[in-house]
């Protein structure tokens, strides 16, 4: 069985203990010549408390954070990858009412 554009169709099947998934606050994204990694990171504690302000009122310092999971695909799939999300990405934002992304998702002091 294949869809419109000739590509396949895949059964995916979960694994039980995979069912659940993992929670990840953002995600980081690289690349080398050949594949494309996905970390999705998970804050590690609270950043307000861990970060300084300079001289000048810029906050400074990184928010601690580990790898949550680690996805590595393939470079030519990237761009399917990219517009399924833009899609999973309008539809959401049509069934929640938004008008739009936030901004500010990350915690700010």
């Amino acid at each position: 069985m294949t869809d419109e554009r000739g590509v396949p169709a895949i059964a995916v099947t979960v694994p039980p203990d995979q069912e659940v998934g993992v929670f990840a606050d953002f995600a980081g994204i690289w690349h080398t010549p050949n594949t494309f990694v996905l970390d999705f990171l998970s804050l590690t504690s609270p950043g307000p408390q861990l970060q300084q302000v300079d001289a000048e009122g810029e906050v400074v310092g990184a928010l601690p954070a580990k790898v949550a999971a680690r996805v590595r695909i393939p470079a030519e799939q990237v761009f399917q990858i990219v517009a399924a999300l833009q899609q999973q990405a309008d539809q959401w934002l049509q069934e929640t009412g938004r008008p739009e992304p936030p901004e500010a998702w990350l915690p700010h002091p």
